[in-house]
């Protein structure tokens, strides 16, 4: 585990809020007849023209500046010139900045149509999301953060994807520890909880089983079931002072 000093911390938190405001872009533009590339172009565009460099490029043979996903998709879907969205679509948009020498990281995802019980899928997500960044505090382990998410998901009948999980961030884009979606013993969520962490929060879940199987394109992960999936990220820093939400 890499803890960051305050001035690390700092940093992050300009590159964090450079790419809060590229995602406001996204969540703008993301509607019926936009393609995926649309949006690969547009983030592109917007973490170059603010002094930072795409975190995902920076990955190992993977040549794009975000993970795009439509509807049973989850995670890692490249964004292809012939996914275009369309009404009743839900699409999830990841995406990362490099900045100053650390990596930020957040996801966000949007439904394009009007079915109550889709709509009630993503206030479920958003609101664990909230809790497991309600938990990250001083005190407590990446358990707590594990299970506010995983409570919430549960408590509403949906699915954690149970083999994916949130990370530690800085330096590297994924740092340890790991935050697993789903308690299950691990040395993970034994890790307290102290200033200078910095973690990648992700609340990735399902309408159905949360099994997932990657696709020909060895990249993108969908559900098994073909239900529908979504994804929700910030990154967070707990300091001295409490926790920051960087992204």
């Amino acid at each position: 585990m890499n803890l960051k000093s305050p001035e690390e911390i700092e940093i992050m938190h300009q590159g964090g809020q450079k790419l809060s405001e590229v995602k406001k872009k996204v969540l703008g533009a993301i509607a019926p007849n936009v393609s995926a590339w649309d949006i690969e172009e547009l983030v592109t565009r917007e973490i170059e023209a603010c002094g930072g460099k795409s975190s995902f490029k920076m990955v190992p043979g993977y040549k794009w500046s975000t993970c795009i996903n439509v509807n049973d998709g989850v995670v890692h879907g490249i964004p292809k010139k012939e996914l275009v969205f369309k009404k009743g679509d839900l699409v999830s948009v990841d995406m990362g900045i490099f900045y100053r020498g650390f990596h930020t990281d957040t996801s966000v995802s949007v439904y394009l149509g009007d079915d109550p019980k889709v709509q009630r899928f993503m206030e479920v997500g958003k609101k664990a999301l909230k809790q497991g960044i309600k938990s990250f505090k001083k005190g407590n382990t990446v358990a707590d953060i594990t299970r506010a998410i995983q409570s919430e998901l549960v408590n509403a009948n949906y699915s954690p994807v149970y083999n994916l999980t949130g990370h530690g961030v800085g330096r590297e884009l994924h740092e340890d520890p790991r935050v697993p979606l789903v308690i299950s013993g691990s040395r993970d969520e034994k890790v307290k909880l102290e200033p200078g962490i910095v973690l990648a929060i992700e609340v990735m879940y399902a309408m159905g089983k949360g099994d997932i199987v990657l696709e020909d394109d060895g990249w993108t992960l969908s559900m098994k079931d073909g239900t529908i999936s979504a994804l929700f990220e910030e990154t967070v820093a707990l300091t001295s002072h409490g926790r920051i939400i960087l992204t």
